[in-house]
């Protein structure tokens, strides 16, 4: 019988509500303000059912990061893939969607992309399973927006790729890290992107 205020979750349920709950721990206090035991506490269950889901702190950033890939394809998909509007409209949506999305999500970003996992080698088969991925999603983008006679013919679609996602990571970074602190120009430093990155006609 579980004590009082602690919640009965299914399998499913539970670690849905973890990777929830961890995710908005790391969004307000940052990768240092999440251990397994504050978000056994967050979520109000036992840290042997926590344990059950997450092995330890690293196996759980991976999940937060792999969850958060997740979302981000989806978002890509909607603003970078809707064929029913015109290539260079939706280049627009991809790159005001990359960068703002970024800014909504500063820490989840930085987990997703940064140091603690990446420059460690710690991330797991889970986390490259929808990493990578997301990076060749990115590459097919490219690749037809290329075909579309949008981007440079004569560069290879991979380097573009790596370029403008260079791009996007940087002038995100940029504004999540405060180096610009006035996020009123984003729209138009999107713009600017956008403009600079379409060869001239």
């Amino acid at each position: 019988m579980p004590s009082p205020g602690t919640q009965t979750y299914h399998h499913g349920d539970l670690r849905s509500a973890l990777l929830d709950a961890a995710a908005n721990r790391i969004e307000n206090q940052g990768i240092e303000g999440l251990s397994l035991r504050k978000l056994a506490d967050d979520v109000g269950v036992s840290r042997s059912a926590l344990y059950h889901h997450f092995r330890d702190k690293n196996a759980l950033l991976n999940a937060v990061a792999a969850n958060g890939f997740a979302n981000w394809i989806a978002m890509t998909s909607e603003s970078g893939g809707d064929e029913s509007v015109s290539a260079p409209v939706r280049m627009k949506q991809f790159v005001y969607g990359y960068v703002h999305w970024a800014v909504k999500h500063p820490q989840l970003y930085d987990l997703m992309f940064g140091r603690p996992i990446w420059k460690n080698d710690l991330a797991d088969d889970e986390l490259k399973d929808v990493a990578y991925p997301a990076f060749q999603y990115m590459l097919s983008l490219i690749t037809h927006w290329q075909q579309q006679g949008l981007l440079l013919a004569d560069k290879p679609a991979l380097r573009q790729t790596q370029v403008i996602w260079a791009t996007l990571h940087g002038l995100a970074k940029l504004v999540t890290d405060g180096v610009y602190a006035d996020s009123s120009h984003i729209d138009e430093m999107c713009d600017c992107a956008v403009s600079m990155l379409l060869p001239k006609q």
